[in-house]
Formats: C-alpha cells, structure tokens, sequence
C-alpha cells in the first residue's frame, strides 16, 4: 500500500501523486506533499491561486453549463461583485443574462 497521507479536505486514502501535488480522485482536492498546514485555511483561491475576496470581479475561464437550463456561461464572462460562501459551489454572484448563480473558485481567475 502506499505511504501517502489521506486527503486533507475528506479523509480519502486513495490520494495519488501528479507531478509535485498529491490528487484525491474522490473531491479533486489538490494540495502538495511538503507543504505546510495553512493558518489561515478559510481563504478562497481562483484557478491561479490568487486570494479572492468578497466585492472583487472575476473571469470565467472555461464554459459551464447551467444545470436545469440549455444555457451556456461563455470563457471571458466578467462577473462583478462576488460574494464568497461556505460549501462546494465557493462563489455566490450574478451573472447578466442569466441570473443568480453559485461558481466554484476554480473555474475563475481574479480580473
């Protein structure tokens, strides 16, 4: 069996290496082998790794389908004003056109 240390975020052992970050296959939870515990863990990332804050405006940086709906939110749709919540979905928002929506962090990158 392998001596990698669980998944941080939910406790997986079936973590794996890519590259210089460990990987859990389970949450998609990235994080690196000698890296110390972060003190302040409540900070939200975008896909860039830097630190989001409620009131900034972000990009989108990859398309993401509305779930319920056939409508699409395009790469480069600026959204102005986030929000940051607890949970999944880190991004409260809204987007024109479309309306309120939740977006994970690491489908956007700070503008």
């Amino acid at each position: 069996m392998s001596d990698l240390p669980p998944c941080p975020a939910c406790e997986s052992p079936y973590g794996y290496e890519d590259g210089h970050s460990l990987v859990c296959p389970e949450c998609g939870h990235e994080w690196s082998l000698n890296a110390e515990p972060d003190e302040s863990g409540d900070q939200v990332r975008d896909a860039h790794g830097n630190v989001l804050s409620d009131g900034d405006s972000v990009t989108v940086i990859k398309d993401l389908k509305v779930k319920g709906s056939s409508s699409v939110v395009k790469v480069g749709t600026k959204v102005k004003n986030i929000r940051l919540v607890d949970g999944d979905h880190d991004i409260d928002c809204k987007i024109d056109g479309i309306g309120a929506m939740k977006l994970k962090s690491m489908y956007v990158k700070k503008a």
